[in-house]
């Protein structure tokens, strides 16, 4: 297993962490990602691919889509249907979707596909998806315009879709060709122990020695401090939501 795939596969370990860290998705973002092949009087038949523990899954139901889950963790795919229910649920991969050929509407991708080898995973989607079928990619990316949040990613270290997205657009291979950008901002009120439980979710510190998880919570108890986050005191964590749409041939 490569370095990459080790990290892509670290979070099972700490799925409850992610579940209570991690923010969900503008419905906004969702319906745009998706509205190329929403129509009238008909269900979409959606896959969310590296589904977690069901962040995405949950805003493509609420459109009413007939949605499968995939995910390489089978204990990220448990905390799913723990939360989600009514969807099955599958273990696979970008490069290996355990689906039939030409089966979707849309693929969507949430936090997941800088993780993927972009020119399988795009051959891959290709595959499932019917013509005209939409590939979405979709990142919660925190807005370091505010300078707290700056000193947060010093303190966590950046991670890699954040240097994917800081580069240009995601890669994606063939028969995909240009793809739509759209971006959302927003923020989420985050306790201390939010605060925490995102940072301990990351795959950096999930897999980071004893000494530099030690660095990372005694910096982040500092950071808290400062800002206010006491207690159940909330402050405001500013996000960037950057979402791609691409069509099938």
């Amino acid at each position: 297993m490569s370095g990459r795939e080790e990290l892509s596969r670290s979070f099972g370990a700490v799925a409850d962490v992610y579940e209570s860290g991690r923010p969900g998705y503008p419905s906004e973002a969702v319906a745009w990602m998706l509205a190329p092949v929403r129509a009238e009087g008909r269900v979409l038949r959606v896959a969310d691919g590296g589904a977690g523990t069901g962040k995405l899954t949950r805003a493509a139901v609420e459109f009413g889509a007939q949605v499968v889950a995939v995910d390489p963790d089978a204990a990220m795919l448990a905390q799913l249907r723990e939360r989600v229910h009514g969807v099955p649920t599958f273990v696979g991969s970008a490069e290996r979707m355990p689906l039939p050929a030409a089966s979707l509407d849309a693929l969507l991708y949430g936090q997941a596909w800088h993780w993927a080898d972009p020119t399988a995973a795009a051959t891959e989607a290709a595959r499932v998806l019917r013509a005209g079928g939409v590939l979405g990619l979709i990142w919660n990316i925190r807005d370091e315009r505010e300078p707290w949040v700056r000193r947060l990613t010093a303190i966590m270290k950046g991670s890699h879709a954040e240097e994917m997205l800081a580069a240009g657009d995601p890669p994606v291979g063939p028969p995909f060709g240009d793809l739509e950008r759209a971006r959302w901002r927003w923020s989420q009120p985050m306790t201390r122990d939010a605060l925490f439980a995102m940072a301990r979710s990351r795959s950096h510190v999930i897999t980071a020695s004893a000494q530099e998880r030690a660095r990372i919570e005694d910096g982040l108890e500092l950071l808290c401090d400062e800002i206010g986050a006491v207690g159940d005191d909330t402050v405001e964590l500013p996000y960037v939501t950057n979402a791609f749409r691409a069509l099938r041939p």
